[in-house]
């Protein structure tokens, strides 16, 4: 199965910036579609952003994040990226990472679609 950990995590003013990492294990990450979540205290976990599987040409971004986020993999590396500036108090959450490997060029929204997780690294914002 596929193991993934996130890393990047970390305590910023607002207006500063964060990159989180995501390393995943296998010979196949190509073959994942992958996606960020985010989940804070007491909201549902909802999806910041997804790309889609092989060359990462289809990308997603959700409203409140647009313009600020930018996700990225590297295949070579088994690594995905969510690059985070200008953050906002709001921005507060536990991030996770999250791959489904159906190779089907496309990137999903969904929790469901996601078989596999990371753990899961905190980002802070202060006002």
């Amino acid at each position: 199965q596929v193991q993934l950990v996130e890393s990047g995590g970390g305590l910023v003013q607002a207006g500063e910036s964060l990159r989180l990492s995501c390393a995943a294990s296998g010979r196949t990450f190509s073959r994942y579609a992958m996606g960020w979540f985010r989940q804070a205290p007491g909201k549902e976990r909802e999806v910041v952003s997804a790309i889609s599987s092989w060359s990462g040409g289809v990308t997603y971004y959700a409203d409140p994040v647009k313009g600020r986020f930018t996700i990225s993999r590297d295949n070579a590396k088994n690594t995905v990226y969510l690059q985070m500036s200008s953050l906002k108090p709001e921005d507060t959450a536990v991030y996770y990472c999250a791959a489904n490997g159906a190779s089907a060029g496309t990137y999903y929204l969904s929790t469901r679609d996601y078989p596999y997780w990371g753990q899961g690294t905190q980002v802070t914002v202060s006002s």
